[in-house]
């Protein structure tokens, strides 16, 4: 679809698709430019529908990784330096846990954390969805942003790998976090999805939003489990507000995390086109209008889509700001111009 005209709009309802630490950070300079924009007059709303695939069961609790990074990140709640959990916290639990030699001893549960999980654990089992329960969480933190799960149902990603070409399936926290990626995957899967919905308020959102915003988060196991998730695709391929990805690969390599080694499993090219040919044009049946690249992938194309190129490395949220005004910018939703020098389309 042709991307909008320029100009600010009276009215921006911003959605915007994430999970993990990048997620996390990008919503932080979505919330600031949300903010910007409503002091000069703009009424904004920004949803941010987040992915579940990483969630898992330990220790009897239901445990949300991208969810929490993003509430604790837009909170004021995490740990810089780690880029996830909370600050300031403690470990107790996890050593008596250790000492009594409770298994799983990969998986740490600090102290502070645990609280989380704790509350959403007991909600969930008195009978509340996953979204009431976020929402909940919520009226602590205070984000400032609305946090989605991307469904109410449970979805899990598993990793499928040779382990001697038996395919040894394991769930992604336990691949990525006690194997470091070290096991060879052939490939991903989101187990549940093709039963779940989308949570409540996703659709809406969707269907009410002025743009759609991919962050740069993993494509292979935070986006795609959202867009597995039936109905959001459907909602993105078929609506007419404009989708604009935020590439996560800078110069050939992930700005964070292990990326690489995802696309890798699905013989995808860890590179700006790559991902972009991942999500594929929505002219050619994919997702996008636009995609926005770092500055050292200017000759990026991907068919049928709109490259543009801006610095993405987010190193502080004045950074991450103008990367989200570039989106928008892209999309014809910001202050920007849709006919700005250095856009590209194959």
């Amino acid at each position: 679809m042709p991307i909008g005209p320029p100009g600010i709009m009276a009215d921006m309802r911003i959605v915007v698709l994430a999970g993990g630490i990048g997620g996390a950070r990008f919503l932080l300079g979505v919330r600031a430019l949300s903010r910007g924009l409503r002091d000069a007059g703009t009424r904004t709303e920004v949803t941010a529908v987040v992915n579940v695939g990483d969630d898992v069961t330990l220790h009897g609790l239901r445990i949300c990784p991208d969810l929490d990074s993003v509430m604790y990140a837009l909170g004021g709640g995490a740990d810089p330096e780690r880029g996830w959990g909370r600050a300031a916290e403690t470990w107790t639990v996890k050593e008596e846990l250790a000492a009594y030699g409770a298994e799983p001893s990969w998986f740490g549960l600090g102290d502070r954390d645990l609280a989380t999980h704790l509350v959403r654990t007991r909600m969930l089992d008195a009978g509340y969805p996953l979204s009431a329960v976020t929402e909940a969480l919520c009226a602590r933190w205070q984000p400032g942003v609305r946090l989605l799960p991307a469904s109410d149902d449970r979805v899990e990603t598993h990793g499928g790998g040779p382990a001697d070409e038996g395919e040894l399936a394991i769930h992604f926290q336990e691949w990525w976090v006690r194997h470091r990626g070290a096991l060879a995957a052939r490939r991903f899967v989101f187990v549940g999805a093709e039963s779940a919905k989308p949570a409540a308020g996703v659709l809406d959102a969707l269907a009410d939003a002025d743009v759609v915003l991919l962050a740069p988060s993993n494509p292979v196991v935070s986006i795609a489990p959202i867009l597995a998730i039936p109905g959001i695709r459907d909602a993105l391929t078929g609506g007419a507000v404009p989708v604009i990805g935020v590439s996560p690969i800078i110069d050939g390599a992930p700005v964070r995390g292990m990326a690489d080694r995802c696309l890798a499993a699905i013989d995808v090219d860890c590179t700006a086109a790559g991902v972009g040919g991942l999500y594929g044009g929505r002219s050619e049946g994919g997702i996008l209008d636009g995609w926005l690249v770092d500055t050292t992938d200017a000759r990026t194309l991907v068919p049928g889509v709109e490259v543009r190129q801006t610095p993405l490395w987010m190193t502080d949220e004045a950074s991450t700001e103008a990367m989200v005004r570039a989106a928008l910018d892209l999309a014809g939703r910001g202050p920007g111009t849709i006919g700005r020098a250095g856009g590209t389309r194959a």
